[in-house]
């Protein structure tokens, strides 16, 4: 999902192919129908409405959909989340030789549908979360809702170059937990100044011979330990007042242009590998006036479940994970938020029923 209300009408994957996220032709189960009007009003309803789909949002839509909640995903233009920018997944359980991304989520897809979720390749324009039914907008359909599942995620803040958007995932990274092993023995570059850019150095000097650690200021960001640690490291290498001008290469990273801030003229760095580190942003924008954020701007969640702060609205994935964000653990908060729905659904039925039938017998 987007962090705006813009929708998306490019790919971001620089050519990559989405056929993943195709239904199959040759699938054995029955193709499902079309997410019909089923209000007086014309909106779509559903017990479950789950936003986003990366590997929270059709987690989530597994679980609720073999639970017989008939989820509706509304999963965005560009669905996928953030596998759909990453080339060779080789860390997400059950596949030793390593799987492409888009394929990845193409198979998560493919198991939600199996189970008769409904996925919607739409953005959610806004939403209002007043009260039950809650209502969602997109694609100009409203949709409502006894309970929401907000998977929306996170996504990395980019240096804004051509040359980084064509060259990612040939080498340009965003995720050292995600990709350093594919750096063993290689030399690389990580750009930014705070704390997340000094860890992710520090994690890649595990995998790589060398690592030029480059921020535009004169000094970083990061808490001095971080700093003293990156300093010290004999296969760190400091660039200050430095900017990533153009990152070089055909098919692969090749070699990075930099510019200074402080004098003039540049310099160019030959490498294998650049990973930026600059921040994420979380996917929150429509529902911001609803839902609680932390300090970061990223969803809470009462921690002991993912209950929002809004009773029946859950929260799952990168969305609310700002220290993890890994496709198993975002897979993991999917699979609860799916539970939690389920169980919240079930006590809210339990508690209305003998009220509606208590109210009927008044009536009579």
């Amino acid at each position: 999902m987007n962090d705006d209300t813009t929708p998306k009408t490019k790919s971001p994957l620089a050519g990559l192919n989405l056929n993943f996220l195709a239904p199959a032709e040759s699938s054995q189960t029955a193709p499902m129908a079309p997410v019909a009007a089923t209000t007086a009003g014309g909106a779509v309803s559903a017990r479950v409405v789950i936003v986003g789909s990366g590997p929270a949002g059709l987690t989530a839509a597994i679980y609720a959909a073999r639970a017989n909640l008939e989820p509706i995903v509304i999963g965005g233009v560009v669905g996928g989340g953030q596998l759909m920018i990453t080339s060779e997944v080789e860390n997400y359980p059950g596949f030793p030789e390593g799987i492409q991304g888009p394929e990845l989520m193409g198979l998560f897809r493919k198991q939600a549908e199996r189970f008769g979720a409904r996925i919607v390749d739409a953005d959610v324009d806004r939403v209002n979360l007043g009260g039950r039914p809650f209502r969602l907008w997109a694609a100009g359909i409203e949709y409502r809702a006894e309970a929401v599942i907000v998977a929306t995620g996170a996504e990395a803040i980019w240096l804004g170059l051509e040359s980084e958007t064509r060259l990612r995932g040939r080498g340009v990274s965003a995720c050292a937990t995600c990709d350093g092993f594919f750096f063993r023995d290689k030399t690389i570059a990580v750009v930014g100044g705070g704390d997340s850019a000094l860890e992710e150095a520090l994690f890649l000097t595990r995998f790589a011979s060398k690592v030029h650690l480059i921020h535009r200021r004169d000094a970083f960001r990061g808490s001095k330990i971080m700093q003293a640690r990156a300093a010290s490291h004999p296969k760190v290498e400091l660039h200050l007042n430095r900017t990533v001008d153009e990152i070089l290469g055909g098919e692969h990273v090749e070699a990075i242009r930099l510019g200074k801030t402080n004098e003039p003229g540049e310099e160019t760095l030959p490498l294998d590998g650049v990973f930026v580190a600059i921040g994420h942003r979380p996917n929150v924008a429509v529902f911001r006036d609803w839902l609680e954020t932390d300090e970061r701007g990223y969803l809470r969640i009462d921690g002991a479940t993912t209950a929002s702060n809004i009773d029946g609205v859950f929260v799952s994935g990168d969305v609310d994970d700002h220290r993890y964000r890994q496709a198993v653990t975002a897979a993991g908060e999917g699979c609860r938020a799916a539970i939690d729905a389920e169980r919240w659904l079930e006590a809210q039925e339990a508690y209305e029923a003998p009220r509606a039938a208590a109210g009927a017998a008044t009536a009579h």
